[in-house]
């Protein structure tokens, strides 16, 4: 082959334009219908069976296993062309991890997204419930990292799932108790188990306790999407959540004596610390929306 002959066969490069073309082909909600369908069949399954982890075969997706996937597919697998999507990522909007899933969505299905969670019908999060709760008619999509709640305590998947089968949750108590013990409280913060429905025991992995208490009677539904475990379980509207605790050891939420938001003032919101150099720490609400809101309603 002559160099004439090469440079006739290798393909031109593709201009930036080219790309954004090709990229504007996605199918809707980048998956496609039949994967969509088998995200569905999961979410109806864990809606029947609340706190139960049903199995999926999660997709390989634009963004790494662990980075937010299993929310991400269970977003694609509901949204619809008239849905408002909003990203959070532990309450911030302008995190890199929303900006960029809410940039995906977006380019991959059409529809309008919004910072503002009143006008949202899906709100995508990572580690947070937003501050005012999820009301109904609203999903709430959280990305968890790992969703079994006695993986601390057994590893053998066949016994995790005999244990769950028979309700033997004995050991995790055990192990709340000997936390208790060792420390004088029980120091599990984000993943605090809880039984759902009198039922199963659920991992409530990523939000930290500040939001265990608001999922009891939760007006909207909550979906649970894990794609690097492939598991997806969820707990529907006004189902109990209850935390694992004892009788004479009440379940107590993260508290800062003296903590109060820099912006708004806030002292009864879920706190998130800035560290200062050479000065104390600053303290700023989580849900940014929440906090821009109530500052523009004092100035």
């Amino acid at each position: 082959m002559t160099i004439q002959e090469m440079s006739t066969a290798v393909p031109a490069a593709r201009s930036t334009t080219d790309l954004l073309d090709e990229a504007d082909r996605y199918s809707f909600a980048f998956l496609d219908e039949l994967s969509k369908r088998a995200i569905r069949r999961a979410i109806l399954s864990a809606v029947a069976v609340p706190g139960y982890q049903v199995p999926f075969a999660s997709r390989d997706m634009p963004v790494a296993r662990g980075w937010g996937s299993g929310g991400l597919q269970i977003t694609l697998g509901i949204v619809g062309p008239d849905d408002v999507v909003k990203v959070i990522d532990q309450g911030d909007d302008a995190g890199v991890n929303a900006a960029n899933l809410r940039r995906l969505i977006q380019r991959t299905t059409g529809v309008t997204t919004t910072l503002d969670r009143r006008e949202a019908t899906i709100v995508q999060s990572r580690h947070r419930i937003p501050e005012e709760g999820m009301p109904d008619g609203q999903v709430l999509v959280l990305q968890v990292p790992v969703p079994e709640a006695l993986r601390g305590i057994e590893r053998r998947q066949s016994e995790l799932r005999r244990m769950h089968a028979e309700a033997d949750y004995s050991r995790m108590w055990v192990a709340l108790y000997e936390d208790y013990v060792r420390h004088g409280a029980i120091t599990k913060s984000t993943g605090y188990p809880v039984l759902v429905n009198g039922r199963y025991v659920m991992q409530t992995s990523p939000i930290p306790r500040w939001d265990v208490p608001r999922l009891h009677h939760h007006e909207g539904l909550a979906l649970f999407g894990a794609g690097r475990e492939k598991r997806i379980y969820a707990v529907p509207p006004f189902t109990d959540v209850v935390p694992l605790t004892f009788e004479d050891i009440p379940f107590e939420v993260e508290r800062i004596p003296g903590a109060v938001c820099a912006r708004c003032g806030s002292t009864e919101s879920y706190l998130s610390e800035i560290p200062q150099q050479d000065a104390p720490s600053r303290w700023v609400c989580s849900d940014t929306d929440w906090c821009d809101r109530r500052t523009e309603g004092q100035s």
